[in-house]
């Protein structure tokens, strides 16, 4: 489906960043692919194109968390020295494609990288191998060690994480949605009727009937990507609308672990195309406050790099900065 343009003077433009974000599930799997061919200049990589499995070094280890924001990424921690994390690591090869983008396989050759494999290991507390742990968006999570499990309960170890970083920090991984089916690239684009309501409420200027119309198509349609991608950017439109630009900016300066201060400036920088300062500001957020706060300032910039969208490299920027606050 083609961008709708609901840029409006003063707000960034959202059909450009509509354009930018169309089909996710395609995006996402080349984010994957991106992630198994990089290499020196630190991106990830090691892994077959198109794989979900990457190898963990420490030129790619930034990247590789960054990730995390978008799916449980696991470390596994391997040798060949060991042939139980050897035989581990087929199996875990083997559910990588069945969760199909739902986490991200990390391996970790503790031969290859020792210093980096020491790190971890001392702040993971593994004990031997086989072990492995998850990060899941930028937090450590625990899963065994010295013992690995069979199959199945290996299966229902990663359905919890999953379930986890869906429930708790709204990560929808990798590859999570249908792509779009091919037209012959001459046609007219055909529109979604899912998304009538909504479209025709944009065409009147509602966008509090808008809103709802996509949250109804969501309610329905929990993958619908162009729903979500057009929610976000509509709410975006209504938390700014009305806003005293100057007195939320003072309010924020004189505030700094104020989150809805600092969020609703965020929104202005991003209505207002200053994405960089946008990002960076709930970054350092993040970095201030702790509990609940610190965690609604990180879901307002996970959302805010929704609006975005997560090819572009500003983007990719706030993912990597905020993982190393969190991390």
């Amino acid at each position: 489906m083609q961008p709708r343009n609901m840029s409006m003077r003063g707000v960034v433009d959202l059909g450009a960043v509509k354009a930018a974000s169309e089909a996710a599930a395609q995006r996402a799997q080349r984010a994957a692919s991106a992630a198994a061919q990089g290499g020196a200049d630190g991106t990830p990589g090691g892994a077959p194109a198109g794989s979900y499995v990457v190898d963990l070094t420490e030129q790619n280890f930034d990247s590789v968390l960054a990730l995390s924001q978008q799916a449980p990424v696991v470390l596994e921690f391997s040798s060949q020295r060991s042939p139980h994390s050897v035989q581990l690591g087929a199996v875990f090869d083997q559910l990588a494609d069945e969760f199909a983008g739902r986490f991200l396989l990390a391996r970790l050759d503790i031969d290859a990288s020792p210093q980096l494999a020491q790190e971890l290991v001392m702040q993971a507390g593994i004990q031997g191998l086989p072990a492995a742990v998850a990060v899941i968006a930028g937090q450590l999570a625990p899963m065994f060690d010295r013992a690995a499990p069979q199959e199945e309960q290996l299966r229902q170890i990663l359905d919890q994480l999953v379930a986890v970083g869906e429930q708790r920090f709204g990560l929808t991984g990798l590859g999570d949605a249908p792509a779009e089916a091919p037209g012959d690239g001459d046609d007219e684009p055909v529109g979604d009727p899912l998304l009538a309501p909504a479209e025709a409420a944009l065409d009147a200027g509602d966008f509090e009937g808008a809103a709802q119309a996509y949250r109804d198509v969501l309610s329905a349609h929990p993958a619908h990507t162009d729903a979500k991608l057009a929610l976000a950017q509509v709410e975006l439109i209504l938390r700014t609308q009305g806003v005293d630009a100057a007195d939320a900016r003072r309010k924020a300066a004189d505030n700094p672990t104020d989150v809805a201060a600092q969020t609703l400036v965020a929104d202005l920088d991003v209505a207002g195309g200053h994405i960089e300062d946008a990002f960076g500001r709930l970054v350092d957020t993040v970095r201030r406050t702790t509990g609940d706060d610190r965690n609604k300032a990180r879901v307002h910039l996970l959302g805010l790099f929704d609006v975005v969208g997560n090819e572009d490299p500003r983007v990719v920027k706030g993912r990597t900065a905020l993982t190393s606050v969190l991390f």
